[in-house]
């Protein structure tokens, strides 16, 4: 059999290495890249994460601070707020160690959310969003 290779085929190079695996043909196993793709794995599972928190915060903010559009939007961006609510509970779930790296992606995405937003309307330098009230399924700005 010649040998698969990771740049040529990536779904079978997934497969084969699969199968090395469980068989634990381990000499035939492509470590270095088999390593890289559990470390992107992992990444991912984070950006992931990070994402949510983006746009779950963005969402927040609209509620809190976009007077002009509010009353037409509110139910819409309420509904979406529940979604990547449940979303993140999920993610969470499956990779539960990234809970103590939540505040820090917080911190990080934050920024973030207020310069996306502040191009759709004018937004506080100082904002009222904690992170507590960002996870709290009950909680919506007034």
């Amino acid at each position: 059999m010649t040998k698969v290779k990771y740049e040529e085929d990536y779904y079978l190079w997934t497969q084969t290495m699969v199968k090395n695996l469980k068989n634990k043909d381990y000499l035939k196993v492509d470590w270095d890249n088999l390593i890289e793709e559990i470390d992107d794995m992992g990444k991912s599972q984070k950006r992931a994460v990070e994402s949510l928190l983006l746009r779950l915060t963005e969402h927040l903010l609209k509620l809190k601070y976009w007077e002009v559009e509010k009353e037409r939007n509110k139910k819409h961006w309420q509904s979406e707020v529940v979604n990547f609510r449940v979303l993140l509970r999920k993610r969470l779930k499956e990779s539960p160690s990234l809970k103590a790296n939540l505040a820090e992606m917080y911190i990080e995405t934050l920024p973030d959310s207020k310069r996306s937003i502040s191009k759709l309307f004018d937004i506080p330098e100082t904002i009222e969003l904690t992170l507590t009230q960002v996870l709290d399924e009950d909680w919506f700005p007034d």
